[in-house]
């Protein structure tokens, strides 16, 4: 047996060996390709063709060849910029894809890097295969834009969806004990309630209708239009091509190969944003002398390392991201921009990452805050430890409160036929049984350990918005608010993106505004090696159920994993009993 096992573990290295020299090969091949700073062509026209959720951070990949379309915001952002420096790119041409992302903060940090390369003087133009609200919205920044013929501008305004399970739990004899704190603290309503409460539904369409005369704002700037005119039009959508065409939302009905054909219209020569992405600042003769670094804040806020749940997304661990704050505050950055889209999480772990942060200011480096699509709760939370707040108007934020709860599941084994006993030691061992309901004396010490948490939140956004506890209880208790809420609320600072939030960041670390810095981001890409020696030290049943979840998940799309999350992050990311600073599960269409 011995032997046998001797010759497997051969057998194993060989291959990890040779794997080795084949990656090496390919890594050398891909910097002959990719390497050097393509060639651009005098006059060129960059394709854009954003697509997918537009991640903040790019994902982990077992492959050392990059995938062109996984570019983050920040990517897009930076590639709309360079080529609005570069004299050799005349022009953009706007092909947006299937949009996946139900929020609205991402779109409109897109959006405003393409009006901002419009004021170069070089026009853009879009070009719509499907013609969705998201896809139209960017299509609207364009100084002209083109339809296919046979495609319909699906324009029809903004809905939102929330699931209620109780139903289901009253079925299955499941009772969800949950306790919150914050009138509009309705995360706990996912699970307690059978539809919207009063405050629930007012906030729901609070948010909604200021999404709502966002969209219309923009394309009423964008087409030339008047407000009014733009409510109606929507309400008379969906368009056919030749409709949208009369009523002035499109300007011509093409296909692609038809572009160049069209009057005061020049596409070629083009180059595709992949090959784009590796024209360096240096080729552009921009020297960079300052750097500032890039936090990125991604995803459910848990105690521990940083991951990936296959139902939630991105796992940020307050560990992780303590770690990258110190390095980044020990690299020789003139500034910290953290980049947020977390929905909140643990409060316990919000308030170590807002710890880490705090220490950052008192050590005179400057912290800017940038929010992304959510920033809620302890997304929120963690925000309010820097300088400056900037985020999009269509962000979500705020959601200052606070819950928890358990899911009593005596009933549904009574149902299968099967029963719970406990023994146990201690007057409150059995706080958190699954079996029976909290007593009034436990519920009075969880509500009390709720309010003090809740009473913490208040005091640290109270301390750094320069106001009082009192004031920010007035907009706190759980609501949620859009970005252009939040501001006229006094939550947020600025509106904007990654630009504002950079200009904000120069200002403080008194960089002229006119200098290009370098973004030194943290996390940094992993390696190919790094990513394939975590395959490998990771348990065989491991792989295989994430690589299942995975399979399983991509059959459904984002308004069914959103569902799928809310009913699951309870009891898959957080401890029994934490109190959690986690925003309501909200679906945007």
């Amino acid at each position: 047996m011995s032997v046998s096992l001797s010759r497997g573990v051969r057998f194993v290295l060989g291959l990890l060996v040779v794997a080795s020299f084949i990656s090496l090969g390919v890594m050398a091949l891909l910097y002959v390709a990719f390497g050097r700073s393509p060639g651009v062509s005098e006059g060129s026209t960059l394709t854009l063709r954003p697509a997918g959720d537009l991640p903040e951070m790019v994902p982990d990949v077992v492959l050392p060849i990059s995938n062109g379309h996984t570019l983050t915001v920040r990517g897009y952002v930076e590639l709309i910029h360079k080529a609005k420096v570069d004299r050799r790119v005349a022009r953009l041409l706007l092909k947006p894809g299937a949009l996946d992302s139900p929020f609205w903060g991402k779109l409109q940090e897109l959006r405003e890097a393409i009006l901002d390369f419009r004021e170069s003087g070089k026009p853009v133009y879009a070009f719509l295969e499907q013609g969705g609200d998201r896809q139209y919205y960017l299509a609207s920044a364009a100084n002209r834009v083109f339809l296919m013929p046979t495609a319909t501008l699906d324009l029809t305004g903004l809905a939102s969806y929330e699931v209620f399970l109780r139903g289901a739990f009253d079925w299955v004899g499941t009772y969800p004990d949950f306790l919150h704190v914050g009138d509009f603290k309705t995360a706990v309503n996912t699970f307690t309630e059978k539809t919207f409460t009063p405050a629930h539904r007012e906030m729901s369409e609070s948010i909604n209708r200021d999404q709502f005369e966002q969209l219309v704002r923009a394309i009423a700037d964008g087409r030339r239009k008047p407000e009014g005119e733009v409510r109606a039009l929507i309400d008379q959508g969906p368009f056919l091509p030749e409709e949208a065409l009369r009523v002035g939302l499109v300007d011509e009905l093409a296909y692609e190969d038809e572009l160049d054909d069209l009057d005061d219209v020049t596409i070629e020569p083009t180059i595709e944003m992949e090959r784009y992405v590796g024209v360096s600042w240096e080729a552009l003769g921009v020297r960079r002398r300052s750097r500032i670094a890039v936090i990125n804040a991604v995803g459910t806020i848990v105690s521990g390392e940083s991951g990936y749940d296959p139902v939630n997304g991105p796992v940020l661990g307050s560990d992780s991201i303590v770690e990258h704050i110190r390095q980044a505050r020990a690299s020789g950055a003139k500034a910290m921009l953290v980049r947020i889209d977390s929905p909140g999480g643990s409060s316990v772990a919000s308030d170590v990452i807002w710890r880490e942060l705090t220490i950052t200011r008192s050590e005179s480096m400057p912290v800017v805050v940038s929010m992304s699509d959510l920033a809620a709760s302890g997304g929120y939370y963690i925000a309010v430890a820097g300088d400056v707040i900037v985020a999009q108007p269509g962000t979500l934020t705020g959601s200052i409160g606070v819950y928890t709860g358990k899911f009593v599941t005596g009933g549904t084994f009574d149902k299968l036929g099967a029963n719970i006993e406990a023994v146990s030691q201690g007057r409150h061992a059995e706080m958190y049984s699954p079996d029976r309901r909290f007593t009034d004396e436990e519920r009075t010490k969880v509500q009390e350990s709720m309010q003090a948490t809740y009473d913490h939140f208040v005091e640290r956004v109270a301390e750094s918005r320069n106001t009082t506890p009192e004031k920010v209880d007035q907009v706190a208790q759980g609501r949620v608010w859009t970005g252009q809420q939040a501001r006229q609320a006094g939550l947020v600072d600025e509106l904007g993106g990654l630009r504002v939030a950079l200009a904000a960041a120069k200002q403080r670390a008194r960089i002229p505004a006119e200098e290009e810095v370098e973004l030194v981001v943290y996390p940094p890409t992993r390696s190919f090696y790094e990513v394939l020696s975590e395959q490998f030290q990771s348990p065989v049943g491991a792989l295989r159920t994430r690589a299942t979840a995975d399979a399983v998940l991509t059959l459904l799309g984002p308004r069914d994993r959103q569902a799928l999350a809310a009913l699951l992050a309870p009891s898959r990311l957080f401890r029994s009993g934490e109190l959690l600073a986690h925003m309501p599960y909200v679906f945007i269409r």
